[in-house]
């Protein structure tokens, strides 16, 4: 038996291999996205991304009507677009065996809220596991295929940040040598849920609840750990490693199924302790489960419902315990989130700063367009919402305001729930401008490939979305493509599409720096001539991290290992002083 490191997603995406899927579908987002990216070295499974965590599920339901096991995998606010299908999948159950993979993320390291989808397991009624290091993910990964062709049901598999993107000790299994071969199967009465046929399903999974209830009082995925029988502790996921570190005397209930809970279980549990811990991150998911069963726990009174548990923070919010103080002896400076240097979404965030837009933004790098020196965006939601946002607020709006409405969205979010909305301006008649950030890739999630980058995930050449044409094919009548390098003319246009008293769509079109095969001839960096150099600081209001200013010499001063040559900052500049090098 091989014993590697990997990390959650890593043993998840192996665990998915030697489960036997055939099919696995994502859109990428933190903490989920390697999951998809790893799978796709098993050359048995069929991996791709979607445009977005619908249209993965109900690819994932296809193939499991087909007979073949299928993951779908998507961060934990992907799973409200998805929940459509989901929920009504729930009634359907499954042929193949279903995993859907939501990996929440407590502290909001890379999201916009902290939503805690454990609940979305007992709203859809269905089955989740939830590991506690690498391995399990990988054991728990098998173990929902098994109870999703056993139960007849999806099964939810949730991580958080913590075990996504955490390694461990892994020991490695082996796919099955035979695998069904997956054929058509005509079931109507089960598939297709007209009200007559949905109403009886409701009944099964009822009973499938039930069902699952008490066989999980008999897994050795829900285990307890016996200690000095002193206190107990129930407990889940990576949870589970803080309580061992912070109470390794206690008596602990392990819940490897979260959902539905193991209720007799509990209660044997329960009922040889006078002083009980419901330790969890998030909502008290467990504890009000328990509480509704008539046992007195310490919880969420005591422990936050906001962020990540540590030790640190179990040791002060239960007993007092101060943390010990951190060692500050080498203060990093301050690293705030920016753009990258060349970044082509940069100067259009200038120039709408200029232009006095009120902008509606979107979930993306661009999203980075909030942050000063910039400080150009003026809401976020959530993916797509941006367009929607603009069209409402033109709604209710002075003539005058109405002008100012500018949303702003990235190719593949527009992909991914954009469009709907542009679609509603047009048929509204709406009065905002929408700007596309066409960079041809997924950039804030690490670069993933889209419909508008002309590769799939497994980097093989596919068609691209031609944006100018969907937009029109949608009704829109002005549609500019745009050089965004050019502040100059992107600041006219901006102005006049802003001033136009229809739905204009303005796109721009340069791919991001970091995409290698986008930027096979690379530009010369600049230098700064501090003859001409007036210490204005006019190039310091793009934010670029490849100009600093030297306060001394009260000089700009451009670093020419990170300077990709846009000359964007040159264009800033009144006095010449931006120059090529070698010039």
């Amino acid at each position: 038996m091989k014993k590697v490191l990997l990390s959650g997603n890593e043993a998840i995406a192996r665990g998915t291999y030697e489960a036997g899927a055939l099919v696995a579908c994502a859109y990428p987002g933190t903490p989920s996205t390697e999951i998809l990216e790893n799978i796709t070295q098993y050359k048995e499974i069929d991996a791709s991304w979607a445009p977005n965590e619908k249209v993965a599920l109900e690819v994932g339901i296809g193939a499991c009507f087909g007979g073949a096991r299928a993951l779908v995998t998507m961060k934990h606010v992907g799973v409200n677009v998805a929940a459509d299908p989901l929920f009504t999948l729930a009634y359907t159950g499954v042929r193949g065996g279903l995993v859907l993979v939501t990996a929440d993320d407590p502290e909001l390291h890379s999201s916009q809220n902290e939503q805690d989808n454990r609940n979305f397991a007992k709203f859809a009624k269905v089955p989740m596991l939830e590991p506690a290091d690498s391995q399990e993910a990988l054991e728990y990964t098998k173990l929902a295929f098994e109870i999703s062709e056993k139960f007849d049901t999806p099964v939810m598999l949730r991580s958080t940040t913590r075990i996504s993107h955490s390694k461990s000790a892994v020991v490695l299994g082996k796919r099955p040598s035979e695998i069904p071969q997956p054929k058509l199967e005509r079931n109507p009465a089960k598939l297709v849920m007209l009200p007559g046929n949905a109403r009886k399903r409701h009944l099964i999974v009822e009973q499938r609840t039930l069902d699952l209830e008490e066989w999980g009082c008999s897994q050795p995925f829900n285990t307890i750990e016996k200690g000095d029988g002193k206190i107990g502790v129930i407990t889940s996921g990576v949870s589970y490693q803080y309580v061992k570190e912070t109470l390794p005397d206690a008596d602990v209930l392990k819940l490897g199924m979260v959902y539905p809970l193991p209720k007799q279980l509990i209660r044997d549990f329960a009922a040889k302790y006078d002083t009980l811990y419901v330790i969890e991150e998030l909502d008290p998911f467990i504890e009000e489960q328990v509480r509704a069963m008539g046992i007195e726990v310490i919880g969420k009174d005591k422990l936050s419902i906001c962020g990540e548990l540590t030790p640190g923070r179990i040791k002060f919010q239960l007993f007092g315990e101060e943390a010990p103080a951190e060692d500050t002896s080498e203060e990093l400076p301050p690293r705030p989130p920016n753009m990258c240097p060349g970044c082509p979404h940069r100067g259009v965030f200038y120039e709408l700063k200029k232009a006095k837009a009120f902008v509606t933004g979107d979930i993306g790098c661009y999203t980075l367009g909030f942050m000063p020196p910039l400080s150009a965006m003026d809401t976020c939601i959530c993916m797509g919402a941006s367009v929607g946002m603009a069209t409402g607020m033109t709604k209710v709006l002075s003539e005058e305001e109405q002008r100012k409405v500018v949303a702003v969205i990235g190719d593949s979010t527009f992909l991914h729930t954009g469009v709907n909305g542009l679609m509603d301006m047009v048929y509204n008649k709406s009065k905002a401008t929408l700007i596309i950030l066409d960079n041809r890739i997924t950039a804030m999630t690490g670069r993933q490939e889209n419909p508008t980058s002309g590769y799939q995930l497994n980097e093989m050449e596919a068609p691209r979305v031609d944006m100018e044409q969907l937009c029109r094919a949608v009704g829109v009548k002005h549609v500019t493509i745009l050089d965004p390098y050019d502040l100059e003319m992107t600041g006219k246009v901006i102005r006049a599409e802003m001033a136009r008293p229809e739905v204009s769509v303005i796109i721009t079109t340069k791919p991001c720096m970091l995409v290698p095969r986008d930027n096979q001839n690379p530009r010369p960096p600049l230098f700064v001539d501090h003859d001409k150099c007036t210490g204005c600081r006019a190039c310091l209001q793009i934010g670029c991290p490849a100009i600093t200013f030297d306060v001394e010499n009260k000089k700009a001063i451009v670093d020419k290992i990170i300077c990709t040559g846009c000359k964007v900052c040159q264009q800033t500049c009144g006095f010449d002083a931006f120059q090529e090098c070698g010039e």
